[in-house]
């Protein structure tokens, strides 16, 4: 095992990476930075989020660096403005003791001008968002003719939120003879599409199973009715005291919705979404990254580029409409080899997608029963007793206030003082709990006999026979499927693009070839219908119906056939 010291890395960087603690590369940095320096290979490197991708491309780069020639030397692409900042900062503290090095980050959501101005001073390496960047290319602000190295970080995060068109546009920008980098958690079509054609005979590099997820990663996941999904997040936190987590959603709205509620119930939580200024969204991540926040409330979106090390806990408050989307969700915990935890919180029409997702991540999950009142209340109980336990006692401070305390306190005895100082802090958690539900009682009585339940489709299927527990959903046909390039992001991204409204939760979806299925909340069911029907996808016109009124034209329309048919065989 190489350490950094055998690596080639000039005494000024090592400095600078010693200063941050880092200790022995990971094994990600194990396998680029020899390659890098010995060969003139591309590489793409297959690995999760929090493996030290980062440095394994950051210090060779800063390394080949010639400070004297003031063009763009490297750009470093990548899905979010978060991530492009963070990207940012780290090259800039691995070479602290680099006089002269520039790093700019360039991204959407700031000032343009005050990125022009950025580059027109000179800079050696720039991380990017595609749109901004390309944006910068078209005003010929940056000019990327010159560079060496290009690094496409998270590559299936950009092509998944719709770089593709940006990326071909940068990347047939870039001048043939230079090295490319590509970064992925996993590798669907359009990824390996971007190697071939843009990466001259890469050296693969797998870090752990392809696609599969962190192995100090525990995968746990809780089945209620969807009606009960707070209620349970609610008590996952409470049985977990300590959690220091992200609480991922779908939608905008719904992390709103989900943050403000936590926050009302006095938890230390907040929201992380589109909506935010930069400003709003630094100060949200300073508190985080400082622990001021247990829970931080968040889309996928809006996460990424999000680097902590020390985060207990993932929690899918929904799961994600794209599966893939789970490995990086999860990704999030378990870093830096620490141990970690991902938790879904699934109702009866997702418990389906359980097995798919385990065949990504190449794991199994856990099935746990939502926490009792009684089980929270004696973990908080012993919470409490832990922290007075090993509490620092500043004898000198409290001495002089210990006579009147005594005094006061003399006419309980010492197993009275222990119970109105224990009741003192954990009367509402036994007071909320007191005659709080079984949600698993719910979910079992309703779910089927209790010997079947532990099916995983169980649930599924009995709860599909009663439309009440599936909540008021509408199922849509639309003659649209895989082969006009939908999947289920682009699919959500349509119905929000033509109702204008980024609010409709969309439960199922099932993509077919030539035509979809999805369901939609019923209050928008007219909605969905007015605003969709009719426009056009790409040339075609998009045809939209009631899934069950146009299964029932069907049947009917093969009845009257039948007949005018029996009605030819009786005249014969």
């Amino acid at each position: 095992m190489l350490t950094f010291n055998e690596m080639g890395l000039s005494p000024n960087l090592l400095k600078g990476i010693d200063e941050l603690g880092f200790k022995k590369p990971t094994t990600i940095q194990q396998e680029v930075i020899p390659i890098f320096f010995e060969t003139d290979n591309d590489i793409v490197g297959l690995a999760q989020t929090g493996t030290g991708k980062t440095a394994a491309f950051g210090l060779p780069i800063i390394e080949q660096i010639d400070l004297q020639d003031k063009s763009v030397q490297a750009l470093i692409l990548a899905p979010t403005r978060e991530l492009c900042i963070q990207i940012s900062k780290d090259l800039q503290s691995f070479s602290k003791h680099i006089n002269g090095l520039q790093v700019v980050p360039i991204y959407g959501g700031a000032s343009i001008e005050t990125q022009i101005r950025a580059l027109k001073k000179g800079t050696h390496i720039i991380a990017a968002t595609p749109g901004r960047m390309l944006d910068l290319i078209k005003r010929k602000v940056a000019n990327i003719s010159y560079i060496r190295t290009v690094v496409l970080d998270e590559a299936d995060e950009m092509l998944n939120m719709g770089f593709r068109d940006e990326l071909d546009a940068i990347l047939e920008r870039t001048p043939d003879k230079k090295r490319t980098l590509l970064f992925s958690a996993t590798m669907p079509k359009e990824v390996a599409r971007i190697a071939k054609n843009y990466m001259d005979s890469p050296v693969e590099i797998v870090v752990g199973k392809q696609n599969a997820g962190a192995e100090n990663v525990r995968h746990i996941y809780y089945q209620v009715h969807a009606r009960d999904r707070y209620l349970a997040l609610k008590r996952i936190a409470d049985i977990n005291p300590y959690i220091y987590g992200i609480v991922f959603c779908r939608t905008r709205m719904e992390t709103k919705e989900v943050a403000d509620k936590l926050i009302k119930d006095g938890y230390n939580a907040d929201a992380l979404h589109g909506d935010l200024s930069q400003a709003q969204r630094d100060s949200v991540m300073k508190r985080f990254r400082s622990k001021s926040l247990q829970m931080l409330v968040a889309t996928d979106v809006a996460a990424r580029g999000i680097d902590v090390d020390d985060i207990s806990h993932v929690i899918n408050y929904n799961l994600p409409a794209e599966l893939d989307i789970y490995t990086h969700r999860s990704g999030r915990t378990g870093r830096a080899d620490k141990s970690g935890i991902s938790i879904a919180i699934v109702n009866y029409r997702e418990i389906t997608k359980i097995p798919t997702i385990e065949k990504i991540i190449n794991k199994r999950f856990e099935k746990l029963l939502v926490p009792s009142g009684a089980e929270i209340c004696k973990k908080q109980l012993f919470k409490l007793i832990d922290k007075m336990e090993n509490v620092e006692v500043d004898e000198a401070q409290i001495a002089p206030f210990m006579d009147t305390v005594n005094k006061k306190l003399e006419w309980l005895s010492k197993e009275q003082i222990i119970k109105h100082f224990v009741s003192l802090e954990f009367n509402r958690f036994l007071d909320y709990y007191k005659n709080a539900p079984d949600l698993n009682e719910k979910a079992e009585s309703r779910g089927g006999k209790s010997g079947k339940r532990d099916k995983r489709d169980g649930g599924a299927r009995a709860e599909r026979g009663n439309k009440r527990d599936r909540g008021a959903y509408t199922r849509f046909y639309i003659n649209i499927g895989k082969k006009d390039g939908m999947n289920p992001r682009n699919l959500i991204g349509m119905v929000n693009e033509y109702t204008k409204n980024r609010d409709i939760d969309i439960g199922e979806i099932d993509l077919k070839d030539s035509f979809s299925f999805f369901e939609v909340e019923e209050k928008h069911r007219d909605k969905v219908l007015k605003s969709l029907n009719n426009k056009d996808h790409k040339g075609r016109t998009i045809r939209i119906d009631i899934a069950e009124e146009k299964d029932a034209r069907r049947k009917k329309g093969k009845r009257k056939k039948g007949t005018k048919s029996q009605k030819r065989r009786a005249k014969k």
